[in-house]
């Protein structure tokens, strides 16, 4: 019988070029329909979950977050179990069908080696999969944040956001105003199962550091200027799960070094 991971000791965090990725030949971002909010194209049904050449580290880094607080990176709110459990049956079937998981009973071996038990399912996907997940469900006229894996924040924090609606969410950011929220829910709308729909977003960054919240006081606050040494960018899917009609907003953080691009990325990608 294998051994499942054990997480209740905290894990050590990996070494900072684990996080790196490996050198682009193109941008996937130059696509000029990438160059404007929200900047979509279709996907295969199964193509939001990716395993990339940072996965070890990935993984590494977000076993020790859980760890240290797993309600700062994990969170749902009460109605949200069946969209979570079903959910979790999506991902274990699209793992099942790749040969870097291995299935034997209620383990699974995932790409790094490590033995994860299938348990409480946010968890399970934690550690499962580097794409954080967020889950939203229709409310009336809103979509509503009611369950996360958020792991790798770029800029905003789960407890701040989790059971409020979109236009709320995005409060803090200027460009989401009332007709950005308008174009945001008929896209949402017209996601279908098995016709999901991606993006890329990006952002310069002065270290390679993946955690990192920030409150809604912190976007009024002055910021020091750094000298930028990384671009990161967010492969962000929507996801429409057919039983319980909730979407799923999948984030697979990259992060490269500015020399190790092939061209320059703009200095918006939002």
């Amino acid at each position: 019988m294998p051994q499942s991971e054990d997480i209740s000791a905290l894990a050590p965090r990996p070494d900072r070029s684990a996080l790196i990725n490996q050198p682009l030949a193109t941008a996937p971002w130059e696509k000029p329909r990438f160059s404007s909010i929200p900047g979509t194209e279709a996907i295969g049904p199964d193509d939001w979950l990716h395993i990339s050449d940072t996965y070890a580290g990935q993984m590494q880094e977000r076993l020790h977050l859980i760890q240290a607080n797993r309600d700062a990176v994990i969170g749902q709110t009460e109605e949200a179990g069946p969209a979570i459990a079903e959910l979790l049956e999506r991902v274990l079937d699209i793992l099942r069908t790749n040969p870097q998981y291995r299935f034997q009973g209620d383990f699974v071996t995932c790409p790094d080696g490590r033995e994860v038990q299938l348990g409480d399912p946010l968890t399970t996907l934690a550690q499962l999969v580097q794409e954080d997940l967020c889950l939203l469900e229709s409310r009336g006229d809103e979509y509503q944040l009611v369950a996360a894996v958020l792991c790798f924040p770029s800029g905003w924090t789960l407890a701040e956001k989790l059971g409020r609606s979109m236009i709320r969410i995005h409060a803090p950011v200027s460009v989401y105003d009332e007709m950005a929220a308008k174009r945001v829910g008929r896209l949402m709308n017209g996601v279908q199962p098995d016709r999901p729909i991606m993006r890329w977003n990006g952002n310069f960054k002065s270290d390679a550091e993946l955690f990192t919240p920030e409150t809604e006081a912190d976007h009024h606050r002055p910021r020091q200027k750094e000298t930028p040494e990384y671009f990161r960018s967010e492969r962000q899917c929507l996801v429409r799960l057919p039983e319980t009609r909730a979407i799923l907003f999948s984030i697979h953080t990259y992060q490269w070094r500015l020399d190790d691009l092939p061209v320059s990325p703009p200095q918006t990608l939002d």
